[in-house]
């Protein structure tokens, strides 16, 4: 018996084309909204929370909009993380226009495939590995990649954005 096919996500697309190798894991995504999710999401796929990197998406007072990416076990420092992008100040994006805005769902933003592109900042500790774990661009999908490339393909600033 073969095993189903997995089905492309924009994120997946983009790295094709980007010729960046990555590997694609799943998981059960039970739909619940929980805090220390991206922790058991990482225990469950046997990574290390601290090489697992969440993605949020921030707005500027203009409108514009900047995506953070943090090990999901921390919390984002919005000065610290406009400081970074150059801007005045930064919010966390209403859940409700993630999908508008990105393409994506709460719980599976990737940094890689949104609508449009976005600066990117990528905390600082993400050099301290030689790959990342991110959300591979919908619920119950993660994706390892080369820290390098995934700098390379989002343009990514590093910079210190956790509390």
């Amino acid at each position: 018996m073969k095993a189903a096919k997995l089905q492309k996500t924009n994120a997946m697309r983009e790295l094709d084309r980007a010729g960046v190798a990555y590997e694609a894991r799943t998981y059960e995504d039970d739909g619940e909204e929980a805090s220390g999710l991206g922790i058991a999401i990482a225990q469950m796929l046997g990574e290390d929370p601290d090489q697992s990197f969440k993605t949020l998406v921030t707005e500027t007072p203009e409108g514009g909009h900047v995506v953070c990416c943090i090990p999901v076990a921390e919390e984002l420092d919005l000065k610290a993380a406009a400081r970074a992008a150059g801007a005045k100040s930064l919010s966390m994006m209403h859940v409700r226009d993630l999908v508008g805005v990105t393409g994506y769902v709460r719980g599976g933003c990737s940094p890689i495939g949104m609508k449009k592109r976005f600066p990117t900042l990528l905390d600082e500790t993400c050099v301290l590995f030689d790959t990342i774990n991110i959300s591979g661009g919908r619920r119950g999908l993660s994706l390892t990649l080369a820290t390098d490339d995934l700098i390379r393909v989002t343009d990514a600033v590093v910079a210190p954005i956790c509390r």
